[in-house]
């Protein structure tokens, strides 16, 4: 609040966090799962020993990190603590970034480069794993992305939805979840910003049939080279060579000796 002397303000977002944590921790012992209704306010006020406003407060604050969801006349639930914080977190980061910077390259590819290492360490293992069912779901989409190519049309859904089934085999929830908040957050980016850098939808879709038709042969390394390729030099380019001297030129001559 305007005119607060500065430590009463510390003083209260230290009781805030404090009560945040509270209430984490109560889902957590209480192994409530999402969609589970939370205490009342008032349980809430017994439980934690604070005020009415200050359990608002703080459930207001956790509302906003997707781990609870208020519903006003019916209670308080535990949220699905979804990744949705954190793209809009770096979606306004990396846009803030650029203004700051003026640079329009610079903050889109830290998430890119992001991305890039993710995938280009789990390929490996999908070449592992992958079931060739899931090999003919991805021929599939490949299948689509050459037809929209071959008109020249863009597919940024395809796009998407080849990288989700890619890592499916592997069987973990939040790699998916992970790498589609990178995707969003390109995406968004780049929407708000305009790139006329992409690789052409023909070259995109050979690039993703190349992703497969290695993971069929079970070749690993082509597997993670052609992840690489997918990838590409986008926004930076190679420095320039050296300048190699001539086989006829002379060598420099050494400092004269004073």
């Amino acid at each position: 609040m305007p005119g607060q002397p500065r430590n009463s303000r510390t003083s209260e977002e230290s009781r805030n966090s404090r009560i945040q944590r509270q209430v984490m921790q109560l889902i957590i012992d209480r192994r409530l799962r999402a969609g589970a209704l939370l205490p009342t306010e008032a349980e809430l006020m017994d439980d934690l020993g604070v005020s009415r406003n200050s359990v608002r407060e703080a459930l207001k604050a956790l509302q906003a990190l997707d781990i609870v969801e208020i519903r006003h006349g019916y209670g308080t639930y535990v949220g699905q603590a979804s990744l949705t914080p954190l793209i809009d977190g770096l979606t306004f980061r990396t846009l803030a970034r650029q203004d700051q910077d003026h640079d329009d390259s610079g903050a889109l590819a830290e998430i890119l480069q992001v991305r890039e290492v993710l995938e280009e360490g789990l390929i490996r293992r999908v070449a592992a794993t992958v079931t060739e069912g899931e090999l003919d779901r991805l021929d599939a989409v490949v299948s689509r992305m050459e037809v929209a190519g071959r008109s020249g049309r863009a597919f940024p859904e395809l796009d998407r939805e080849f990288h989700e089934l890619l890592y499916a085999s592997l069987g973990n929830d939040l790699v998916p979840q992970l790498l589609a908040a990178f995707w969003t957050v390109f995406r968004r980016v780049s929407g708000a910003r305009g790139r006329p850098d992409d690789p052409s939808p023909g070259l995109t879709a050979r690039r993703h049939r190349d992703i497969v038709t290695a993971l069929r042969a079970r070749d690993v390394e082509g597997a993670q080279r052609a992840m690489a390729v997918h990838f590409g030099p986008r926004f930076f380019s190679p420095p320039p060579p050296l300048p190699v001297p001539s086989l006829g030129a002379a060598a420099p001559r050494p400092p004269l000796r004073p």
